[in-house]
């Protein structure tokens, strides 16, 4: 006890020793007012200037303008324009100060690159189209290249890019490069995938460039064979071209392609990233989940393996890859031989109960989802009462859940009841009943 007591003290004064030091910091380091953004009165980094004569920084001024505000943070008059135009001068006073009080710790700030603009952006776009036309790869190429190196200068560059069609126009780009001879426009076609696997939507034209037989061959051949970019740039636009109202048409076309499932698949059996391996969770679900008649695609997932593998996965996976997998975990479930593999897996039970109340409410539905699904045979439900379902269910009634979830809840407590009495349960006991809201 007198330890802990010390051991709060020292702690106590090291914390008051920091604080005093931040305020003697503070008070060699003043900060000029004209320097601060009136918004966030912090040091600006990209000052510009308003109609208004008034200057803030690029970030915090485009933020509030972005939010629908049309005056001026600083003397609320209405802005006749939104022109940002950079304050060079201040911005070059600015890293004159941060040079001179470097001793202080002040880093200077960088110069800010100038924010691509519509009208480059449309030129741009012109022009790829009439090199995609001519058939010039190594232009178009270049192009391409260029609007990815704006995209990774900043987020505004990224939306300014998109809201230009970019999305539809690079999508007619790969289907065209892609139908005359992807192998030998591989470079370009990797490149054109890299900048749409994050523009999210493509919008409808856009996508149904992709949608095309020859556009799939050519994303699939690349998420087989590319390079780990390339693969993950090929997965995210296969699952923005899946989630849309035609999945049932796209998923036909793609069971006439040779090695989608393998690739798929291989993605969550072997991860090369988490953002991977969500983008592969959900082109399957969408795959397994557009028709009955795929049952076939649905087959082929099972015969590899994918029930072990997502149960692996979901052990120790974050909330949002965990999601995912339960979901389309909750999907395989719904045919009979997914039923029969996850039944046969060892581990399934244990880890669908550990998940409940543990990840978030969408994953506590699909894992009683899953359960509900699976208790059909007796030596299931006997081996859900040793993982201390039963006990786990009662506590999801007193939480509270879904209508849909509470009724599954009520008919597997109630074929759980019989076993209840008569088999040894393992609770896991670092769940305790911390949720509940009343006793029983």
């Amino acid at each position: 006890m007198i330890l802990s007591w010390r051991n709060r003290r020292a702690h106590n004064n090291k914390m008051k020793n920091n604080n005093r030091l931040c305020e003697d910091l503070d008070a060699e380091i003043n900060v000029p007012t004209h320097f601060r953004c009136p918004i966030s009165l912090d040091l600006m980094k990209d000052p510009v200037t308003l109609c208004t004569g008034i200057t803030y920084d690029r970030e915090n001024i485009e933020r509030w303008i972005e939010a629908g505000n049309e005056t001026c943070p600083f003397t609320k008059q209405v802005l006749e324009t939104f022109d940002l135009i950079p304050n060079h001068i201040l911005r070059r006073m600015i890293q004159d100060w941060c040079v001179q009080n470097r001793s202080l710790g002040v880093e200077r700030i960088p110069t800010p690159r100038i924010p691509v603009s519509q009208c480059e952006v449309s030129e741009v776009c012109s022009r790829i189209v009439a090199a995609t036309r001519r058939g010039d790869g190594k232009k178009c190429g270049e192009l391409v290249r260029k609007i990815k190196n704006w995209g990774k200068e900043s987020e505004r560059n990224k939306r300014c890019i998109m809201e230009n069609g970019t999305a539809c126009i690079l999508s007619a780009s790969f289907e065209s490069f892609a139908r005359d001879s992807f192998e030998k426009h591989i470079n370009l076609l990797v490149e054109i995938l890299s900048v749409l696997s994050w523009m999210s939507p493509l919008g409808k034209e856009g996508r149904s460039k992709l949608e095309t037989e020859s556009s799939l061959r050519c994303i699939i051949w690349l998420l087989r064979n590319g390079d780990l970019s390339g693969r993950q740039s090929a997965v995210l636009v296969l699952k923005e071209i899946l989630h849309s109202d035609e999945r049932q048409i796209i998923t036909n076309t793609l069971r006439a392609i040779e090695g989608v499932v393998e690739a798929l698949f291989f993605l969550i059996k072997e991860p090369i990233s988490p953002t991977a391996t969500k983008a592969s969770l959900m082109a399957i679900y969408c795959m397994i989940s557009s028709t009955t008649k795929n049952d076939m695609i649905t087959s082929r997932f099972l015969e590899m393996g994918l029930v072990g593998v997502i149960v692996e996965a979901i052990v120790e996976a974050d909330k949002s890859v965990c999601e995912k997998a339960l979901g389309v975990l909750d999907e395989i479930c719904n045919t009979e031989k997914g039923k029969e593999e996850a039944c046969n897996n060892a581990l399934i039970m244990a880890v669908l109960v550990r998940k409940v109340l543990r990840v978030s409410e969408w994953a506590t539905e699909l894992s009683v989802s899953i359960l509900w699904k699976l208790c059909d045979e007796e030596s299931v439900r006997i081996e859900a009462i040793q993982v201390g379902t039963f006990k786990k269910l009662l506590v999801i009634l007193q939480v509270g859940c879904g209508e849909s979830t509470k009724e599954k809840v009520k008919e597997l407590l109630k074929l759980l009841n019989v076993y209840n009495n008569r088999v040894d349960c393992s609770v896991d006991s670092s769940m305790g009943f911390k949720y509940l809201k009343k006793p029983f």
